[in-house]
């Protein structure tokens, strides 16, 4: 080492050179050396003597500061110089050893990652190493379910053959029992038949009865007699067609009151017979079953037909002596059953003019009686034969024509409520009878009017009785109406007659059931 002279001469370098006697200086070492430090401080004096020599130290340091602070200027700016020339180097070793330290760090982070790395793949390769393990495993579970599933297959298919083979043994045996009990019925029923046969060949020897009737007795059930049976529900009559449809020919007409039996029932049309007439009539204006048995009721009429002669018709119902007779019916003889009547147990109530009388039960049979339905050629023969029995009755009866009587449509309909009410089920002559009976005590004086002659006081009962009102109000049928027309115009059948009553029971002109004098 060289020293300037000046500086040497100043004493600064002594006093430098002492200073660095006692300091100790640092020595560094390489960063690869294999040590537990890499900066060994070494020390003049041994360790027990250090703080006797620090404070040495720090006496020096500070006669060296002394100095230099009174070098000239000049000295001091080449110290700091070095200095900092000095401190600039230290820096820069200081860089390098970071630098190196970090550089090994980074390679021991990098080593770690690395072993991390590895030791992380090596799981992974023992998985890899464990997936045909698995996967025999798993295949043989999927045999283990394969065979399962088989068993069980197999097990279905003995049940259902077991099933199948019980069943068809109850099938048989179900077969065998049938067929065991249809014979054992069978024989059962030979058997009843053959004792039917016998009670019936004992009765036949007994009673002498033919078998064709013994057969008709014992076989007879009792059916409902509208169980085939139809009415027309109209005002006036239904139309009975060749075919089922409203375009084919008339065969005839079924009127209000009348019968029918069925012959084809179809949805629209109803293939009927009637008395002489066989064809169709819709099924829309026709009632069957109960409706019809009712609406039987309601429009028939009932009569009471005696079975021997001389049956009595009483005015009350009894056997008594004392009891007034209002008529007597021959054998065969028919007279009209009061169903608005009370119904007395034995007795049968009946219409006597204008009253209700009584006939023992035990001495006629009852039956509701129907209208039948009627050809168009029936038809046409009842209108000339009625026009015929008009000009005869006429002619024998010597017919007058009187002037006619001015009268309102009120009053015409009036004297037609009367005939309907005294003459309705008589025939056409006999109802021109009771309208002339009525203009005969109009002319006579009897009244003033048609009205006063009919509501006049005890002459005519159906005024008195309510049954003119109900026609009235129900409406006047059109053979009456025109009845009543004929009376009112001058027609005269009974010569004057004023008065009328039951045939047999007076003398007079007869005509229907009634007798005119």
């Amino acid at each position: 080492m060289k020293f300037d002279k000046k500086v040497m001469e100043s004493g600064v370098v002594a006093a430098f050179s002492l200073a660095l006697a006692f300091t100790a200086v640092p020595v560094y070492v390489p960063a690869n050396a294999d040590i537990d430090s890499q900066i060994i401080e070494l020390t003049a004096e041994p360790t027990e003597n250090r703080n006797e020599n620090v404070t040495k130290q720090r006496k020096h340091i500070n006669v060296v500061a002394a100095t230099v602070e009174t070098l000239p200027e000049k000295s001091q700016s080449e110290n700091k110089k070095a200095k900092a020339e000095k401190n600039v180097k230290a820096a820069d070793r200081k860089k390098q050893q970071e630098t190196a330290k970090s550089k090994e760090v980074i390679k021991i982070e990098e080593t770690a990652k690395s072993e991390e790395t590895a030791k992380a793949k090596k799981p992974a390769r023992a998985e890899e190493v464990l997936k045909p393990e698995e996967t025999a495993k798993a295949i043989e579970a999927v045999k283990a379910e394969e065979i399962t599933k088989a068993q069980e297959t197999a097990k279905a298919e003995e049940t259902a053959k077991a099933q199948e083979t019980a069943k068809s043994e109850e099938t048989a045996k179900a077969q065998e029992t049938a067929k065991s009990e249809e014979t054992a019925k069978a024989q059962e029923t030979a058997k009843a038949e053959e004792e039917k046969a016998e009670e019936v060949q004992a009765q036949e020897a007994e009673a002498c009865v033919k078998p064709e009737e013994q057969i008709a007795e014992t076989g007879t059930q009792e059916v409902s007699p509208w169980a085939e049976k139809l009415m027309p529900n109209v005002e006036e009559f239904l139309n009975v067609r060749t075919e089922a449809s409203s375009e084919a020919e008339l065969a005839g007409k079924l009127h209000k009151g009348a019968a029918a039996d069925i012959l084809e029932q179809g949805e629209e049309w109803t293939k009927i017979r009637s008395g002489s007439v066989e064809g169709y009539v819709k099924n829309e204006f026709c009632v069957t079953g109960l409706e019809a048995e009712a609406l039987a009721n309601e429009l028939g009429t009932t009569y009471a037909t005696a079975v021997t002669g001389g049956v009595r018709v009483r005015e009350t119902p009894s056997a008594e002596e004392d009891v007034k007779i209002l008529d007597v019916l021959e054998e065969e003889g028919k007279i009209k059953v009061n169903k608005e009547a009370e119904q007395i147990e034995g007795w049968i109530p009946v219409k006597v003019d204008d009253q209700t009388g009584y006939i023992s039960a035990e001495f006629v049979n009852v039956e509701l009686e129907l209208g039948k339905a009627i050809s168009i050629e029936e038809e046409q023969a009842m209108i000339a034969a009625a026009e015929a029995e008009k000009a005869a009755a006429q002619q024998s009866s010597g017919t007058q024509q009187k002037g006619a009587v001015s009268a309102s449509y009120d009053d015409v309909t009036l004297l037609g409520a009367l005939i309907q009410c005294e003459a309705g089920s008589e025939p056409y002559e006999g109802q021109i009878a009771v309208g002339a009976v009525v203009m005969n005590r109009l002319r006579a004086g009897y009244a003033g009017s048609i009205s006063g002659v009919i509501y006049q006081s005890g002459q005519f009962t159906p005024a008195s009785s309510g049954a003119l009102a109900s026609v009235l109000a129900s409406g006047v049928s059109g053979s009456c109406m025109s009845a009543a027309q004929e009376a009112i115009n001058g027609a005269d059948n009974v010569g004057g007659a004023t008065s009328f009553r039951r045939a047999g029971s007076a003398q007079g002109i007869v005509i229907g059931n009634h007798v005119f004098f």
